[in-house]
């Protein structure tokens, strides 16, 4: 199943996009089910993150009452969001390179100067 992220691209979700999800989440008190649901996880897949998640201390059980986030895990959000911000603002610099060189590329290589065009699609300077 194809997903929109966050950064506009189609792709299957990474791990750190799930943790993320779940987290968030469970930024209340949440059940077991309504993480699966809301991140849209297998039973299976939840019960995996769920594990991994207690065990690197991002959340936390407390009997039947649910799970929550813990500060650590709310460090990790804030982190995810900044370098997710991060990387938003460095694609589009690289974007604006790519358009200034292709700008670049046709000061220099158009055929307005009444340079002969070759067969193969470069300036004759001769």
């Amino acid at each position: 199943m194809l997903l929109k992220n966050k950064r506009g691209v189609n792709k299957n979700r990474g791990r750190l996009d799930i943790v993320r999800d779940v987290l968030s989440i469970a930024s209340v008190k949440v059940r077991k089910t309504r993480i699966m649901y809301g991140a849209n996880l297998s039973f299976v897949q939840l019960e995996r993150y769920l594990s991994l998640l207690q065990g690197s201390g991002l959340l936390e059980h407390d009997g039947d009452s649910g799970y929550l986030v813990t500060e650590r895990g709310i460090k990790f959000l804030q982190l995810y969001d900044g370098c997710l911000e991060e990387s938003m603002r460095l694609k589009g610099e690289v974007e604006k390179n790519i358009e200034d060189m292709l700008r670049l590329e046709n000061m220099c290589f158009s055929n307005k100067s009444g340079a002969k065009q070759t067969g193969n699609g470069k300036d004759d300077l001769k």
